[in-house]
């Protein structure tokens, strides 16, 4: 990934300083400070060879579309969140600063808006078994008798809204008395993690415009329940290029401890394969979420190990679902620990998107580029 000073950059785009740091804070151009003057900033150089490109002529408006839906500029406007700079904000806070002491009760508030203290425990009635099955069962049958939001008072969607995320934390946990994070962590009877569980929650509470927030957007504009919305971020979330991300270092894990760390991860970057849980489009430098976690407990050595190496051999650094894979090791979770995990908290910024894709009252149709045959 290459760099290059503002002089460089404004001669390829030619334009004004004032445009360049206009679309760095749009997150069109990823920007960091220069290592040799601080007062200084660098910027990524594919970022300014694209909208230079893009400047030379206007291109067909289904190219552009093409590329907003594939990791292109962002196809919703939103006050929820947004990366910019290197730093994941949400509402205008930062999120690692949020996790050192904020709690999903408290990102709720702030992600939905409200003065009104949430509490996840309203949930009165639960089947008997617990996980992700019950989780995606029962918020099928609450979105199929939930109202829909048309005509409904911003506060008692909010009551909604709450209902959701108890149901969720209900049937993952078993319990519905407490802060959730204490809940999870008495769930898997390690009361030692309760406050990375916490921290784990606040940091995927909400991540912009993913597949799943996407998903969970669209089904909110076409007027469905909020039950719907996440049910439909649900589905999103179980594919393993999204929520199961986590669990694809498994094989490195297992090949680190059977080869050596050294030896399993030079072997998957000479078959040409990227490291798995390394990196992340986002962020310039590093995905911020992955530190903010693993300051939260001790990491084991194996993936110590495996950071240091995978950033040395690589280039990348560890992101969010390392950091998960990490939690789960250091604390003995279940397999499927960063899945529940990750359902739990993100239900609460998809709600978040739901409420604003409401508010507009709009709903999202794009359309589709044909590339079949036709009838002679």
């Amino acid at each position: 990934m290459s760099w290059i000073s503002a002089e460089a950059a404004l001669t390829l785009l030619g334009t004004k300083p004032q445009t360049l740091y206009a679309n760095v804070s749009r997150g069109r151009i990823a920007a960091r400070p220069d290592p040799e003057d601080p007062r200084r900033s660098l910027y990524r150089q594919d970022d300014v060879e694209r909208l230079a490109a893009r400047q030379k002529g206007r291109r067909p408006a289904t190219t552009v579309a093409a590329e907003s839906i594939a990791w292109g500029e962002p196809v919703l406007s939103t006050a929820i969140s947004t990366v910019a700079n290197g730093h994941f904000y949400i509402r205008g806070q930062d999120a690692a600063a949020l996790s050192k002491s904020a709690t999903l009760e408290d990102m709720a508030m702030l992600l939905w808006s409200t003065l009104v203290p949430v509490d996840f425990g309203t949930m009165t009635t639960t089947g008997a078994d617990t996980g992700l099955i019950a989780c995606y069962r029962q918020v099928a049958e609450l979105a199929a008798t939930q109202m829909p939001p048309s005509g409904r008072a911003r506060s008692v969607l909010i009551k909604d809204a709450t209902l959701v995320v108890s149901l969720v934390a209900a049937a993952i946990t078993g319990a519905r008395v407490g802060p959730v994070h204490e809940r999870l962590a008495a769930h898997w009877q390690r009361p030692e993690a309760a406050n990375a569980l916490r921290c784990a929650l606040v940091l995927l509470a909400e991540h912009e415009l993913n597949a799943s927030t996407f998903a969970a957007r669209v089904t909110a504009s076409t007027g469905a329940p909020l039950a719907a919305a996440v049910l439909a971020g649900l589905a999103a979330l179980s594919g393993p290029l999204h929520g199961t991300a986590s669990l694809s270092i498994g094989a490195l894990v297992r090949d680190a401890k059977r080869y050596g760390v050294e030896t399993a991860i030079s072997g998957l970057l000479r078959q040409g394969r990227p490291l798995p849980c390394f990196g992340h489009r986002l962020y310039p430098d590093h995905d911020v979420r992955a530190p903010a976690l693993m300051e939260t407990f001790t990491v084991p050595a194996l993936f110590s190990e495996l950071a240091e190496v995978g950033e040395r051999l690589s280039g990348e650094k560890p992101n969010i679902d390392f950091a998960l894979s990490a939690l789960v090791a250091a604390h003995d979770l279940p397999d499927d620990a960063p899945l529940q995990i990750f359902a739990l908290a993100r239900c609460v910024g998809w709600l978040a998107h739901a409420l604003e894709q409401i508010e507009t009252g709009a709903l999202i149709r794009p359309r589709a580029r044909y590339v079949g045959e036709l009838p002679s």
